[in-house]
């Protein structure tokens, strides 16, 4: 169940999950272990502007004919920050809440946060998992960040929050990340690989980082 933020904090990190929070991209331990051979290359055609990310996404994850139990392993070996629920609990009581904004699927995101015990906001592509036909990935129509592009529009999460006088920071490593970086404050932006990549082009200061944690451990010594 996604939870909402709590309306009365003074600042807010939102962040991007796969690649972020967790050392690997779903869609890229899936490509590499879980669509069939031959599947072809949907990221490619993104890149080049034939279709868009959530619908490459989309496509990868329904070419998916392994087991439910395979795929879960595969989940496993995202790697989530292991010192992310300790990080969570200290920006809480530092005055930060946390707000995942993720184009990927809620299905595989609220299953690696349950598991390490971690209740935040989720904001991501619904979806479930049907032996034979893959993990089927959906827009996330009732959400108010609804994006036809990504499903849910990052930006438009952190517009919400800055709009209400709040701090917002911003986390991410990938080219979608790029528009709701570009909207925080140059020290409370975090990026690293594709995300880092444009910045850097376009010459926008950031923090990098290796590890969820670090982020926190940056946010920590600032303050609020």
């Amino acid at each position: 169940m996604t939870l909402p933020l709590d309306t009365d904090a003074a600042s807010v990190l939102v962040s991007d999950f796969d690649g972020t929070m967790t050392r690997h991209d779903f869609y890229k331990l899936a490509v590499e272990s879980l669509v069939p051979p031959g599947t072809p290359n949907y990221w490619a055609e993104y890149r080049a502007g034939t279709i868009t990310h959530f619908e490459a996404l989309r496509r990868y994850f329904a070419s998916i004919r392994m087991s439910e139990a395979e795929v879960l392993a595969v989940v496993d070996g995202m790697e989530l920050d292991p010192q992310l629920p300790a990080a969570v609990e200290e920006l809480g009581r530092a005055g930060w809440s946390v707000v995942v904004a993720s184009a990927g699927c809620a299905w595989y995101i609220h299953r690696l946060l349950a598991a390490a015990g971690v209740r935040i906001e989720v904001n991501a592509n619904p979806g479930r998992f049907e032996t034979g036909a893959g993990l089927l990935m959906q827009m996330p129509t009732d959400s108010p960040y609804l994006s036809q592009t990504l499903g849910v529009d990052k930006a438009g999460v952190v517009r919400r929050h800055l709009g209400a006088g709040r701090t917002v920071a911003f986390a991410g490593d990938g080219f979608a990340d790029a528009d709701a970086a570009r909207l925080v404050a140059d020290e409370l932006r975090f990026a690293r690989a594709d995300l880092a990549q444009v910045m850097t082009q376009e010459g926008r200061p950031f923090h990098p980082f290796e590890a969820w944690s670090d982020i926190a451990r940056v946010l920590l010594r600032r303050g609020n």
